[in-house]
């Protein structure tokens, strides 16, 4: 068994603002919807080392919308810091507060420009 992906969920229109989190802020490549699929909205994000899909993260539209506070994914990145920083230059919340609080690593917990919370871990 291995993880296909994690979804998260946004406000009907709210795909710039997660284009802008998951791309801009975390780095990740926006890939297409199959095409019985875009018509629900949202979109859909990968990360991939040397080439291989290393996470895929999809984002769906839900009316109402209420952001995941406590549920998160986890993402392992390998500069904590630099990624927190460049999130803080977009404008996105992270918590630092929990810094050392994993045992093994470094992280923090950010949250998407929806409220979702999002948790990076650098191995120390």
């Amino acid at each position: 068994m291995r993880l296909h992906h994690v979804q998260v969920a946004c406000p009907k229109g709210g795909e710039g603002m997660a284009r802008r989190f998951w791309v801009d802020g975390l780095g990740m490549t926006e890939v297409d919807k199959p095409a019985d699929l875009r018509a629900r909205g949202g979109a859909w994000f990968r990360a991939y080392d040397d080439g291989a899909v290393a996470a895929e993260l999809h984002v769906g539209v839900e009316d109402p919308f209420v952001p995941a506070r406590k549920a998160h994914p986890a993402f392992v990145v390998a500069d904590v810091g630099a990624v927190a920083a460049r999130l803080e230059e977009l404008g996105f919340e992270v918590d630092h507060s929990q810094r050392d609080s994993f045992p093994g690593h470094v992280r923090c917990h950010c949250f998407d420009g929806h409220g979702n919370r999002v948790e990076l871990l650098e191995p120390r």
